[in-house]
């Protein structure tokens, strides 16, 4: 599933290209996707110019003159510009933006799981996203902040921080990879953590999503940026996916486990 930082590459990727721009038309192909797209969209959209392009956790924001586009990748979902000729829709390029200078946003989806909303207000007051916690990249992501989150709290750290309801965006890929780097074993109990071990793990998170950032995200199955390129950070993996592995440490091998029926990679050297 797209993470944080895919779904960031993909903004910077397509908002160059639509922004301050009108849409000339709106073709849907398929509307059955983990929502039903709305009838009446394109009806919507048309001659609405792009105001801006944001993301909040994992979803896209495209805001209009009299609403905002909620878009969500889903499992296996992107979003491509073409901005000159775009070839023949496949078989799961479900919808086309087509703006009024020739520029295509085609979103593509081979599961289908994604999702494109429209409410006609503020996006923070829709229903998926105004009980969302903060933004890990954001200065209100503080170790004071993350540690009255954990107080009293008997859940294993790795859950804590991928509870969006605590910190948006920290998906299992990147939860295991900021715990190695904290030294924080996956299950240790959250409310085990002191001030310090919280500014390590805030560091790390913001250290280790700012950087698969800056190297496009990861390559997650079908997950290709708005130019159809993969991420590279997966060459950066210190723990997720290397069982049976050395420790790139201390050479111990690295140990796998489920937490919320998620894989868990650690080093049990180096993590407490």
């Amino acid at each position: 599933m797209p993470e944080l930082p895919e779904v960031e590459t993909t903004l910077r990727g397509i908002a160059p290209h639509i922004r301050g721009k009108k849409i000339a038309q709106t073709l849907v192909r398929q509307a059955k996707l983990r929502w039903q797209i709305p009838a009446d969209l394109a009806e919507t959209l048309q001659g609405q110019t792009v105001q801006n392009c944001t993301r909040r956790a994992k979803y896209l924001l495209i805001q209009f003159d009299t609403g905002v586009l909620i878009v969500h990748l889903g499992m296996s979902g992107s979003l491509r510009i073409w901005r000159d000729q775009a070839p023949e829709p496949s078989k799961h390029d479900h919808v086309d933006f087509v703006f009024d200078d020739g520029t295509v946003l085609r979103y593509h989806d081979p599961r289908r799981f994604g999702a494109i909303l429209w409410l006609a207000g503020v996006a923070e007051h829709h229903d998926l996203l105004k009980n969302l916690g903060v933004e890990p990249l954001s200065d209100e992501f503080t170790p004071e902040y993350l540690l009255a989150k954990l107080q009293g709290k008997s859940r294993a750290i790795k859950l804590m921080i991928m509870d969006n309801a605590i910190v948006v965006g920290v998906g299992n890929i990147y939860a295991n990879e900021s715990l190695f780097q904290a030294a924080l074993l996956p299950n240790r109990p959250a409310k085990s953590l002191n001030l310090q071990d919280c500014a390590n793990l805030v560091a790390a998170i913001k250290q280790i999503l700012q950087r698969a950032i800056d190297t496009g995200g990861s390559t997650l199955r079908d997950f290709v940026d708005s130019e159809g390129k993969s991420g590279y950070f997966q060459q950066e993996y210190k723990v997720y996916g290397r069982a049976g592995s050395g420790c790139l440490k201390c050479g111990g091998l690295i140990e796998k486990s489920v937490l919320g029926q998620r894989g868990t990679f650690y080093c049990p050297n180096c993590q407490i």
